[in-house]
């Protein structure tokens, strides 16, 4: 049985009343045209960097379109998202290649030093962590990307100083 995703609510004090302007200004641009709740989240996905339940009733209020339609279209897409993403994409391939190089062990590290699963974020919102089957770099297997940066030859004891590029609580090795 699959396991039902929960969407996260924004806070009130997460949100500013100006974030909340821009989206209704780009609800209004969009009402009544082709497209018009993709193109929605989309813009609202990029205003408040996730779409929790309250923005994704405020589109389908907005749009005059069902709360269900809506949210089927956010979970259909992998594109869109429920819950923040960090200020840091940590991407691990596990393609073939990787896999058989210490791939997954070195998911496993990222795991445990983030403190989060793949598909999580931390708490800090500094690192989202995800997995792909394969980023094509099989010779420079295991790989792991954050943001744009792609890491060759990743090993376990590489994680910790890898992430130490990108946070001060990773940096020269502090616990």
């Amino acid at each position: 049985m699959d396991k039902v995703q929960q969407i996260p609510s924004g806070t009130t004090d997460e949100f500013t009343p100006e974030q909340f302007a821009e989206l209704d200004k780009w609800i209004a641009a969009y009402k009544g045209k082709t497209g018009s709740v993709i193109r929605a989240l989309n813009k609202a996905q990029e205003i408040f960097g996730y779409l929790p339940r309250e923005v994704q009733d405020r589109v389908a209020k907005g749009l005059d379109r069902p709360l269900s339609e809506v949210y089927g279209i956010v979970t259909f897409y992998s594109f869109f998202t429920v819950v923040p993403k960090g200020r840091h994409s940590v991407c691990a391939c596990m393609g073939t290649a990787c896999y058989v190089r210490g791939g997954q062990q070195v998911l496993d590290d990222l795991k445990k030093e983030l403190n989060i699963e793949v598909g999580g974020t931390t708490a800090d919102r500094e690192f989202s962590l995800s997995s792909i089957r394969c980023m094509g770099a099989c010779a420079l297997a295991p790989v792991v990307r954050i943001d744009d940066d792609v890491h060759r030859q990743v090993t376990p004891k590489k994680v910790k100083e890898i992430l130490g590029n990108y946070s001060q609580k990773f940096a020269g090795g502090a616990e």
